[in-house]
């Protein structure tokens, strides 16, 4: 675990310790394959920033109750099984570093796996009668799927305009960090207007985070073990091609498109690609748009009285915008 994450930790430390214990619970079944599977999966676990975002929100705001774990607990469940769906989807081998339960166990159980978590994450909120985050949860998966389906349409036809491109984040990356914000702020009680103001904070900070990504694919020295142009690879158009498409001439898109369309795989025109974006102004571009989500999360934090779990919340939004993986 890194210094920086340790230092946020630190005002929920107790916390999700417990909360680690209570998610292997949570993972259980009576199916032999299924626990040998979730076992491999808990083992090799992230930094859990979203189980993070629900118990410094709740913290800053009241008293972290057993609503407040199940609400980690349920997150966390949908955000491994999107992963293990993603792995799928994109024939990936390798997830954090190990094999992904696709590559050991192939499509199938990959599948099912998914789908499994995901419905135990519904049942954690209907069994316990929390409507209120079964609401947030069913809302957020509809969207991370229709981001991922407009993300795929889009790439197929490379007509996406900035406003199609924040829809895209905002579905299928964003959406589950803002419902982390705002099911840690209803799982301690608050008013109406509080939980929507921390889905809104939850929301930036999950777009701040995805452009944060998609500038790790313009970068020549970056620990996030992804490969510089994966995403033209990909055909992803992201903001700093967004950006740079919309203020070249006629013949400098006609080159783009074709390079993405047809030579995406070339490493040179890839990289040619590249270079005229960042002489472009796409990057930064992009950067100034990070930024100003950065200044607008602050600005919702602001209104908060002063304590740790605050002072952490502030940490891991210049965490969001300065890591280099």
């Amino acid at each position: 675990m890194s210094k920086i994450t340790e230092k946020i930790r630190t005002p929920i430390a107790e916390e999700m310790r417990v909360f680690e214990k209570k998610f292997h619970e949570a993972m259980k079944s009576e199916i032999p394959l299924l626990n040998r599977i979730t076992h491999y999966i808990i083992h090799r676990k992230g930094k859990q920033i979203r189980p993070m975002f629900v118990f410094l929100i709740a913290k800053m705001l009241g008293q972290i109750s057993e609503k407040t774990y199940r609400m980690a607990s349920l997150i966390e469940l949908i955000h491994t099984g999107t992963l293990i769906h993603d792995d799928v989807v994109d024939d990936s081998l390798i997830r954090r570093g190990f094999f992904s339960i696709h590559a050991l166990w192939k499509n199938k159980v990959a599948v099912l796996v998914g789908d499994y978590l995901l419905s135990k994450s519904l049942l954690l909120a209907a069994n316990y009668d929390h409507h209120d985050l079964l609401k947030v949860i069913c809302r957020t998966i509809r969207e991370m799927s229709e981001g991922e389906l407009l993300q795929i349409e889009k790439s197929r036809r490379l007509d996406i305009t900035e406003e199609v491109y924040e829809q895209i984040i905002r579905y299928k990356t964003a959406s589950l960090i803002s419902a982390c914000c705002e099911g840690g702020a209803r799982s301690v009680d608050t008013n109406e207007n509080v939980a929507l103001q921390m889905q809104r904070f939850g929301e930036l900070i999950g777009m701040a985070f995805q452009i944060k990504d998609d500038l790790f694919d313009y970068e020549h020295n970056n620990l996030v073990g992804k490969p510089i142009g994966i995403d033209i690879k990909e055909r992803k158009i992201t903001l700093p091609l967004i950006y740079t498409l919309q203020k070249a001439s006629s013949e400098e898109r006609k080159w783009m498109i074709n390079t993405i369309k047809n030579h995406n795989k070339d490493k040179t025109r890839v990289r040619e690609l590249i270079d005229y974006v960042k002489r472009s102004g796409g990057v930064d571009y992009a950067v100034q748009k990070m930024t100003n989500l950065h200044k607008s999360v602050l600005k919702i934090l602001d209104q908060y009285p002063e304590n740790p779990a605050k002072t952490s919340l502030k940490i891991m939004v210049h965490y969001v915008i300065e890591r280099k993986r």
